[in-house]
């Protein structure tokens, strides 16, 4: 189990994450939300061990991650969210440099071959002539061909393009398969809505509050378009009190939170032209939580 309690870590500017609490099951994933600056990066560190924290404690398995460092990397694979090589050697012999520093050498080895193809990775060329899309591949692979029972990721997709993405997606569903413990931090909202169980919303250093997926769709607001014959009927719909916002001329956006009652009643005074549903993406749900 991953288990962070009350904790702080303050920068000599003012920012920081104050008084985070949080935890991630074994065998299930967590995804942490929140702009640039929001504290996801720093909360990934303190957990790695880069970081003293000024107050509070976060474990993994039992394991101290400031205390007890060298055993919780011992148990943790780690993808930064700011990659950096050395530019000089090939794929291939900068995965070698990372199988080398581990035991089951091997095993390593054939794991990265399964990576290298699912990603598309030609790994004879050399660093400092990949794409940043090509060294985000890269730096997955290194992380995921060590086969640790926790996965630590921090903006995993960032550079990839939407199909590797997607491929991106199924190699982790693959490793929640096996048991392993995921936490991710991300901008992207359709890899944790496909990949995570719970959502910590985190903003100016403080975990507003942590939330199923399936918690945070129930939340969100339905919204449909209609268009309507006369003006009339748009002062009808507005004499509604629901959360009406015009496109253009007869064609407005309605937006309901809860039952439906409200609107049907207000559909029936008006001659409807068309009408439909928009569907909404969990970013949508998250930036009506947000806000």
């Amino acid at each position: 189990m991953i288990e962070a309690k009350e904790l702080t870590k303050v920068y000599r500017e003012g920012r920081g994450i104050w008084n985070i609490s949080f935890q991630v099951d074994p065998g299930t994933a967590f995804g942490f939300l929140g702009p640039n600056g929001a504290g996801k990066t720093t909360t990934i560190r303190l957990l790695m061990g880069f970081l003293k924290p000024d107050s509070g404690q976060v474990t993994i398995n039992n394991h101290d991650c400031w205390r007890e460092k060298t055993d919780v990397k011992k148990i943790v694979s780690y993808l930064p969210g700011e990659l950096h090589f050395i530019e000089n050697l090939t794929g291939l012999e900068f995965l070698d440099l990372i199988a080398g520093m581990h035991d089951d050498n091997l095993r390593i080895k054939k794991n990265r071959s399964y990576y290298m193809n699912s990603l598309e990775l030609d790994p004879k060329i050399p660093i400092r002539k990949m794409s940043k899309g090509m060294k985000q591949k890269l730096g997955i692979i290194s992380a995921l061909m060590l086969d640790a029972s926790v996965l630590i990721l921090d903006e995993p997709t960032s550079g990839l393009d939407p199909l590797m993405q997607k491929v991106f997606i199924d190699l982790i569903l693959e490793e929640k398969k096996k048991g392993k413990m995921l936490f991710m931090s991300s901008h992207q909202f359709v890899e944790i809505e496909r990949t995570c169980e719970k959502v910590g919303i985190i903003r100016e250093g403080t975990l507003l509050d942590v939330q199923s997926i399936s918690q945070l769709r129930e939340a969100e607001y339905q919204t449909f378009e209609i268009d309507v014959e006369s003006e009339e009927d748009v002062e009808l719909l507005k004499q509604s009190q629901l959360d009406i916002v015009p496109i253009q001329e007869g064609c407005y956006v309605i937006r309901v939170a809860g039952e439906l009652d409200r609107l049907w009643l207000a559909l029936a005074q008006v001659h409807v032209k068309r009408f439909r549903q928009r569907s909404q993406e969990l970013e949508e749900a998250f930036m009506d939580f947000y806000r």
